[in-house]
């Protein structure tokens, strides 16, 4: 069976772009085999595309471990470069597991893109205490449609891996969660590590960056719109009532996987 695939990075959170078929067995297992850095494509996850009655696209987020997600606001900027590129669109909604998600185009280079993401008003859970083996830590819970755990923090861990996916793994977080790592640079810019449910340590986060940004806006730590910087780059969250994440996407190539 050969499978087509576009690939596809946000802010180095990259992304296998894929029409789906609900004849398709096993999509799981599948997208383990494709997100397989060694032998598969290798990718943070597969946007699986299906058709939809009140959207351009539905799109069906699963990790690389195959484990489903609601969405991923970088992942859904993918989708939107891969239908823009295929319809010269300037804005498509795409339907996700958090609902649907308008992507308006900004600017394009080529087969760089810049979306702003209508990404829906947050939930705010308050702060929660998590014991860890490296002692206590008080992070923000917030949720974007799926759920993080935000902590601030004056430097970042040197083993900041270990100790995210301790407080992931722990027993706080029933549905799993997504950890944010943040250092204020000041009142219009933080600094992000992410560590993500089913999928581990990523270069960055649509949600992990809107989450943060909600987190410390709200705390009254730094102002909108806030820069979000991780190591794959930087975007830009406004938070208003509602939050709308910009920042670029680039398609990297298309092919055939082998199954």
């Amino acid at each position: 069976m050969i499978l087509p695939f576009t690939k596809a990075s946000a802010c180095g959170n990259d992304f296998l772009v894929i029409d789906g078929d609900e004849s398709l067995p096993d999509l799981p297992g599948m997208t383990r085999q494709l997100c397989d850095r060694h032998n598969g494509v290798g990718a943070d996850g597969v946007e699986w595309l299906f058709s939809a009655h009140d959207a351009d696209v539905e799109a069906r987020l699963m990790n690389a471990d195959g484990s489903p997600a609601e969405i991923s606001g970088n992942g859904t900027r993918c989708v939107a470069a891969y239908l823009c590129a295929e319809s010269h669109k300037e804005s498509v909604v795409i339907r996700t597991g958090a609902g649907p998600k308008t992507c308006t185009l900004v600017a394009r280079n080529g087969s760089v893109f810049e979306f702003e993401t209508a990404m829906g008003a947050p939930e705010l859970g308050g702060q929660r205490k998590v014991r860890t083996s490296s002692g206590e830590v008080n992070g923000f819970l917030i949720s974007m449609g799926n759920p993080h755990y935000v902590v601030v923090v004056d430097s970042f861990w040197p083993d900041w891996q270990r100790r995210a996916a301790e407080i992931q793994s722990g027993t706080n977080f029933k549905q799993g969660v997504n950890i944010e790592i943040v250092r204020i640079e000041n009142r219009s810019h933080i600094d992000v590590r992410f560590y993500e449910r089913g999928v581990g340590e990523t270069m960055s986060s649509g949600t992990g960056s809107c989450a943060a940004a909600v987190a410390m806006i709200s705390a009254g730590s730094a102002d909108s719109p806030l820069r979000v910087r991780s190591e794959g780059g930087t975007q830009t969250v406004r938070f208003e009532e509602e939050v709308f994440l910009t920042g670029p996407t680039r398609l990297i190539c298309e092919g055939k996987f082998f199954l």
